[in-house]
């Protein structure tokens, strides 16, 4: 493998990982020139999970609940489920993160903590690591969840005329961060959810390859 795809990408997943399949079938290329070291899922029955194990060579995958972390812990908190997430993340040493449908809200503690020195005292492979979103929706419009029915609900009630996808780093205000790429997607007169959904994805499947070169590039010249 070349040197320069040598940089380690965590990404992290809640469903089908149709969009990690993305990455999957473009790293270690120059399309994305970094090789997936880690899959994390909020959900143990997420078909992305199964695509890692399939990718070739395999990818390793952690699953990390909420739901089975409060059971487990009673005493303990959402956040305190963010500081584990955290830990596991920057245990991977990664050069960029990826949110790949990942449907749980990071809180500012996660934020704070990832790039934090390791338990050992060393610190992840970049300090200050990109950590990118894919949001199905133009910046500004249908934050946070079901994007893509609200965007259809809004263009037959005549409040837009399109929508949109983009990827944007992450802050700790939901999808507010600064978008790096946006891609706009028409909305036909007789588009069902199904129809809007395909042409979203579609789209979705390489902003989310885009981004995550962007990413690593302004990372590697410091403008990240």
């Amino acid at each position: 493998m070349s040197d320069s795809y040598q940089k380690r990408i965590v990404v992290l997943i809640s469903g089908s990982g149709s969009n990690l399949q993305a990455l999957i079938d473009s790293s270690r290329s120059p399309s994305l020139p970094g090789q997936i070291v880690l899959v994390i899922s909020n959900r143990k029955a997420a078909y992305g999970l199964t695509r890692a194990s399939l990718a070739s060579p395999p990818i390793a995958t952690s699953v990390l609940s909420l739901k089975t972390f409060l059971t487990a812990h009673p005493t303990l908190s959402r956040t305190d489920y963010d500081v584990a997430l955290a830990r596991l993340v920057r245990e991977a040493r990664p050069d960029l993160v990826v949110l790949a449908g990942f449907m749980h809200i990071l809180s500012p503690e996660f934020l704070d903590l990832v790039h934090a020195p390791l338990d050992d005292g060393t610190a992840p492979a970049a300090q200050r690591f990109p950590i990118i979103n894919l949001h199905p929706a133009l910046p500004g419009a249908f934050d946070g969840a079901a994007a893509i029915p609200r965007a259809l609900d809004a263009y037959k009630s005549g409040a837009v005329k399109g929508t949109g996808a983009m990827v944007h780093r992450v802050v700790a205000d939901v999808d507010a961060g600064e978008p790096l790429i946006v891609r706009e997607v028409e909305i036909k007169p007789d588009d069902t959810l199904e129809d809007l959904e395909t042409r979203i994805h579609a789209v979705e499947h390489e902003i989310i390859v885009q981004g995550g070169k962007m990413a690593l590039e302004l990372a590697a010249e410091g403008r990240y």
